[in-house]
């Protein structure tokens, strides 16, 4: 997930071109359709990432006041870090856009 972090995403709204992102697929809806599953993937790696990371800072003592809980600075910026990462869905689409993603389709 660390590449992820590196990736120039803009943070403000683009406007896309839906004829060029449904090119790969031939269908805008199938497009949109593996968007949506790699975004989820994108999120899920992130939150166990996250999850990861701020697991080493609970404690096993569960009387810990809440103004010990907030003072850990280690923990604040972990946090930061992360809520200034691209979303997931921003994530799924440069991807798209740039054919990182593998799908394949299933016919009966």
């Amino acid at each position: 997930m660390e590449d992820k972090k590196n990736i120039k995403i803009p943070d403000n709204t683009v406007s896309r071109d839906v004829v060029k992102l449904s090119e790969p697929t031939g269908n805008i809806y199938e497009s949109v359709a593996i968007i949506a599953k790699r975004a989820n993937q994108v999120a899920a790696e992130l939150k166990k990432e996250l999850s990861d990371k701020l697991e080493e800072f609970t404690s096993a003592n569960v009387a810990d006041t809440l103004e010990e809980t907030y003072e850990n600075r280690e923990q604040i910026e972990i946090s930061r870090h992360y809520e200034k990462l691209p979303k997931p869905t921003l994530i799924a689409i440069k991807e798209f856009e740039n054919g990182e993603i593998y799908w394949r389709k299933i016919e009966s």
